[in-house]
């Protein structure tokens, strides 16, 4: 990693932890999630209305479970718009992609690295052990396209330039979800319940 990146990554984990996770924040994303967010430290990314679109979540869960997918999607919208791409059975052409082309396959591993970065500077600040997930990013990184919610939530946190598929997925789904545009189900001030975030779930122990 370049003293670049290392600065990048340790800058945004100490501005995120600053910023904290307040119980609204909290209580949003359980509605999102239809369950308590476990570890959560704080809001990664928002819509432009306020909600949470993705968290950040520390290394170790509370009971110290391991938990490696640091940027984790939450918004109900931006989880169904990349949900249909995943279902469309587009992750083997976004793995060929990393495969063939070599500045794709360069910043993949860049996003990688940056993601083990930003998990480590937390991990330090936070206090937690990250033995057991050593090397492990989210997501397929650095070789493959497992999950595509990893990925863009990666993007969401980050900002883009970090991650090439998670930018390309998220100009994918445009029509169906922009950041920019309030397309939310849950409202910052009346929040229904919202689980389209199931699939999600269903990967957190498995990115």
């Amino acid at each position: 990693m370049t003293p670049n990146d290392l600065k990048f990554v340790t800058d945004l984990a100490a501005a995120k932890l600053s910023e904290g996770a307040a119980e609204r924040d909290i209580a949003l994303v359980q509605e999102q999630l239809g369950r308590y967010p476990r570890g959560m430290v704080a809001v990664g990314a928002r819509c432009v209305c306020g909600n949470p679109l993705a968290v950040v979540t520390r290394p170790l869960l509370p009971g110290g479970i391991p938990f490696p997918t640091t940027c984790y999607l939450t918004g109900p919208e931006v989880v169904k718009a990349v949900s249909h791409v995943e279902a469309n059975g587009e992750m083997p052409s976004y793995t060929a992609l990393v495969e063939q082309d070599e500045d794709v396959r360069a910043a993949y591993e860049r996003a990688h690295e940056l993601y083990l970065g930003f998990r480590h500077a937390l991990a330090e600040r936070l206090g937690d052990d990250e033995s057991h997930i050593e090397g492990i990013s989210a997501g397929g990184m650095p070789v493959r396209v497992k999950c595509l919610h990893a990925l863009v939530a990666q993007s969401l946190v980050m900002g883009p330039g970090v991650n090439p598929i998670g930018d390309r997925v998220l100009e994918r789904i445009r029509g169906e979800f922009d950041p920019a545009v309030c397309r939310c189900g849950l409202r910052a001030d009346d929040a229904d319940d919202a689980n389209d975030a199931e699939g999600n779930d269903r990967k957190e122990g498995e990115d």
